[in-house]
């Protein structure tokens, strides 16, 4: 039995694969040469307490419920069903903004002119591939991820590596001072948010933690997973800032445009951009296909358990697929991008729109990660705890204070990017936020819903 346990590094991978996205690199770059400041501030203020914190609460509380389980034990059934709600819906409000990013990269990579709405009808169609192949497979998640995972390596260590010996042959493209990598709030502040999302997903290590040799293991998988990945955004990042001048970069091209400069325009040059061109378009499918068919296994879990509508819950006899909670993935996403679609003026409006969007229902379940955290350590101080963050209840109390303020500061500059010059662009932010508003709205109806579901069937029992 022990011989199907894992160590650290497989662990480790699991977590890079998940947490590693290639699509928001070019909104790290485009804030600028200060992104440098900003990914070290980050990381000593945010990533090391977030590690610390996930780290203890999956030794202390292993299972494959993770961030729901936590939010159960701190704050209850009603909460952890928002919880759920925000982590399944939001993968059909990132879908569109993948894709449609998808669809820019492809026009730019093959010379295509494609309009908006063209893009918009790639999305769909892409968004629809993507609940076919989760309808009709069962073990091609593991092989998409693992698969995907190794893509996703090569193409930031290409850019990074690359920009590097570009840099080195013709110079930088954009100026890397001291003063110029010290964190600063110019133009490229509203882009901030992405490094915050990029680095957000490592405890969803505590859902393999019943696979593991030992969960005194866990800060070292945690750790090691935050370091690689980190290592990777950075060098991405500082690749594409050493070949292209940040104000000539796109969200949608940047990649591509990279690529260009890096390669230039001989034949073999060409075959290389197609060539990692299309991995970086695969890298996007895969992330779509493994988190749709790991939050549709959960949504349909839930929907068994009477917390969402019976219909999320249908499941393909031939298959054993969650094509209910599928199906529902692929309509919000087609709501999504049509509304978004109608409203943009250009792609990198339309990808930056409703990835902002997404980004924020993301990000809605770590404002209760971080508490639960707090209140477990005091009022479940009796369960054994493998691994202990240090410090007193002071320095426990700061580190979720920080957390917490810095989740929230990412959601607000999502949707109020420019707040912190005192401005607000409404035709940017008013479809955000009531997107936000309805995807609140919807959840309490279902938790009311399943209130009235739940609560008789508990009194029977007890009865």
């Amino acid at each position: 039995m022990s011989d199907n346990k894992r160590g650290v590094t497989p662990l480790a991978l699991f977590s890079l694969c998940a947490v590693l996205v290639v699509d928001t690199l070019t909104a790290s770059a485009s804030i600028g040469v200060s992104a440098m400041g900003w990914w070290a501030l980050i990381l000593v203020i945010f990533v090391i307490p977030y590690g610390l914190i996930t780290s203890e609460l999956s030794a202390a509380y292993p299972g494959e419920g993770g961030i729901y389980d936590w939010v159960t034990k701190a704050f209850g059934s009603s909460w952890a069903l928002r919880t759920t709600w925000f982590y399944w819906i939001n993968v059909g409000l990132w879908m569109p903004a993948v894709y449609i990013l998808f669809a820019g990269m492809f026009a730019e990579l093959f010379g295509l002119e494609l309009s908006l709405m063209s893009q918009v009808l790639i999305c769909i169609a892409l968004t629809w591939g993507t609940v076919w192949v989760c309808n009709i497979s069962t073990d091609i998640g593991v092989f998409i991820t693992n698969f995907c995972a190794v893509l996703k390596v090569i193409i930031i260590s290409v850019l990074g590596i690359g920009g590097f010996i570009y840099a080195a042959k013709n110079g930088v493209a954009n100026e890397f001072s001291l003063r110029a990598m010290m964190p600063s709030f110019d133009s490229g502040v509203a882009f901030l948010p992405a490094l915050v999302f990029n680095l957000m997903g490592f405890e969803l290590v505590a859902t393999m933690t019943r696979e593991m040799k030992d969960v005194k293991q866990i800060p070292k998988v945690v750790f090691l997973a935050i370091a690689i990945t980190a290592l990777l955004y950075i060098v991405g990042t500082l690749g594409i800032l050493m070949a292209l001048p940040v104000d000539q970069l796109g969200l949608v091209a940047g990649i591509v445009d990279t690529l260009k400069v890096l390669f230039g325009d001989g034949a073999v040059g060409q075959f290389i951009i197609y060539a990692l061109g299309i991995i970086t378009l695969l890298t996007f499918i895969g992330n779509m296909v493994s988190w749709t068919m790991g939050s549709s296994r959960a949504a349909a879990q839930s929907a068994r358990e009477g917390e969402l509508p019976s219909f999320v819950a249908k499941t393909s006899k031939k298959y054993r697929t969650p094509i209910g909670a599928n199906a529902i993935t692929g309509i919000v996403s087609t709501v999504v991008i049509l509304i978004y679609g109608l409203m943009a003026t250009n792609s990198d409006d339309l990808f930056w729109s409703m990835f902002a969007f997404s980004s924020c229902v993301f990000l809605m379940p770590y404002l209760l990660m971080f508490p639960a955290y707090l209140k477990l350590r005091l009022v479940d101080s009796d369960t054994a705890r493998p691994f202990k963050v240090p410090g007193s209840l002071a320095v426990q109390k700061a580190m979720t204070v920080v957390c917490f303020l810095i989740i929230l500061q990412a959601v607000i500059l999502f949707i109020f990017p420019d707040i912190i010059f005192g401005s607000i662009d409404w035709q940017y932010t008013l479809p955000i936020l009531l997107g936000l508003v309805a995807t609140i709205i919807v959840g309490e109806v279902l938790l009311l819903r399943a209130k009235r579901v739940l609560e008789p069937a508990q009194v029977s029992e007890v009865a």
